[in-house]
């Protein structure tokens, strides 16, 4: 990837960044919250040796920084902190002393800084204190040779001890503004990895490249879709009902010799969104004059019934086993020539009943009667009616989902029409992002509103007797 591709996916995966944020700095405040205020008190030594003359002064000088950077071992030795905690106003054991005391010299110089952190600013300042006398007082017996009466090296208080007003932990702006950056960087690394690793197919380029086959329409992402499935009304006008009177005027060019007269709609997995496109590819279809059927061959879980608000307790399978005839099963769906022929009721064994000689006489009959037959069948990677239906009609249309399907399950739908000799005309990508998804897109292009016609197909149409045909908005697609 270039750094191009990095910033493409940290921008389109912003939320995910943005979240990551909150929740680290969420943390951050939290651990904050509950981590106890310390207090810092200081002392620092002034470590000297005696002497005389320029160079004496200069070779004290250099003896005594040797000796500040050995005194920092012995701050925190047994010997000391033994001594400090030997001093009622501290109140702490050896060890206790010893874990609140550290020791650094000051560069080039010779000066020693001695800190002690404590919970309780009152005990720090008392253990500085204790420190400031008794680490002096070390030196100077460590330091005095034996049989003599002076150390040879002196060590004298210069500054404090005194103790800090303010904790020194935590820092609450500090710890802040680590948390954010860390979980920006954090946020964009895993919107990297999620692009790195993210298989799923999210162009139209991208499903050609897949599947090798022709793009028949990239359908836009509606977040109206949910609630209004169907091109109905303002719908009608969307940039998603532009998208589908394209899918109709490619699946008329899609053979010059012999139009498509029975198309299958499937897709690869659940939840994609075929049986939507299905109904609105036969709301379109029957909006430019042509006489259609629409079926419900999705008789595990069937959609359109419930899309249409029409009866789905009886339909096709109850034709294929003689139940009553097609005329009869068949009902109309508003004022153009748009007929429905439900699922039915739920047969013990959908893939032998469509997959059976009643369901070929079926789809021969009905492409006669009508000009475009239009089938819902179910998902291909999860039963193999599609399959048997597709084999039985003029050819396919595959419904992928943008950001859903991967390239693997696309392939693997392609794989099975093609197993059983059946024709794809085509893919359509649902829920693209942007259009098209090839970048280039337009605008809303279509007649004011003030100019729009109101197709009577294209709106709730008035309930007649006998024919159920009001429009009722349901959910997203299976």
């Amino acid at each position: 990837m270039e750094l191009r591709d990095y910033v493409s996916a940290v921008r389109k995966r912003w939320w995910l960044v943005a979240t990551t944020a909150c929740l680290a700095l969420v943390a951050a405040v939290v651990v904050t919250a509950r981590t106890a205020p310390t207090y810092a008190a200081n002392v620092t030594f002034f470590v000297s040796t005696p002497s005389s003359g320029i160079t004496d002064a200069y070779q004290g000088g250099l003896f005594s920084q040797q000796r500040a950077r050995s005194y920092v071992n012995l701050v925190g030795s047994d010997r000391l902190a033994g001594a400090v905690a030997a001093d009622p106003a501290v109140g702490l054991d050896a060890g206790e002393v010893r874990r609140r005391i550290s020791a650094r010299t000051v560069p080039d110089t010779v000066l020693l800084e001695v800190t002690v952190v404590d919970t309780d600013s009152a005990r720090a300042l008392r253990i500085a204190q204790a420190v400031a006398t008794r680490f002096a007082a070390l030196v100077a017996t460590l330091e005095t040779p034996p049989g003599g009466s002076d150390p040879t090296v002196r060590v004298d208080v210069v500054t404090g001890p005194r103790v800090s007003t303010d904790p020194i932990s935590p820092q609450p702006v500090r710890n802040f503004a680590i948390a954010l950056l860390l979980g920006l960087i954090a946020g964009a690394a895993a919107a990297v990895m999620r692009e790195i690793l993210d298989n799923s197919i999210r162009s139209a380029a991208a499903l050609r490249q897949a599947t090798r086959k022709a793009i028949l329409a990239a359908v836009p992402h509606d977040a109206h879709t949910i609630e209004s499935p169907l091109l109905v009304e303002d719908a009608a006008w969307s940039p998603r009902g532009e998208a589908m009177r394209h899918l109709r005027t490619n699946l008329q060019f899609v053979d010059p010799d012999r139009r498509a007269r029975c198309v299958v709609v499937t897709s690869a997995l659940p939840d994609e969104g075929k049986s939507t496109i299905a109904c609105n590819l036969a709301i379109v279809l029957a909006e430019a004059g042509h006489r259609v059927l629409l079926v419900d061959a999705d008789v595990r879980r069937p959609k359109l019934a419930g899309y249409l608000d029409l009866e789905g307790a009886v339909g096709l399978t109850n034709v294929l086993v003689g139940q009553l005839d097609l005329d009869t099963a068949v009902q109309r769906w508003g004022e153009r020539e748009l007929w429905v022929l439900p699922s039915g009721s739920i047969p013990p064994n959908p893939s032998e009943l469509l997959g059976s000689q009643q369901m070929a006489r079926l789809l021969t009959q009905v492409s006669e009667a009508y000009d475009y037959v239009v089938v819902d069948s179910s998902p291909l990677l999860v039963v193999t009616d599609a399959a048997v239906v597709a084999s039985r009609a003029d050819g396919a249309v595959l419904v992928t989902r943008a950001g859903r399907t991967t390239v693997a399950q696309a392939q693997a739908a392609v794989l099975a029409i093609e197993a059983v000799s059946a024709r794809l005309f085509g893919c359509v990508l649902n829920g693209a992002k942007g259009g098209n998804g090839d970048g280039y897109t337009y605008a809303y292009y279509g007649p004011h509103e003030a100019e729009r016609p109101r197709h009577r197909s294209s709106a709730a149409p008035e309930v007649t007797a006998g024919e159920p045909v009001a429009v009722k908005a349901g959910t997203r697609g299976a």
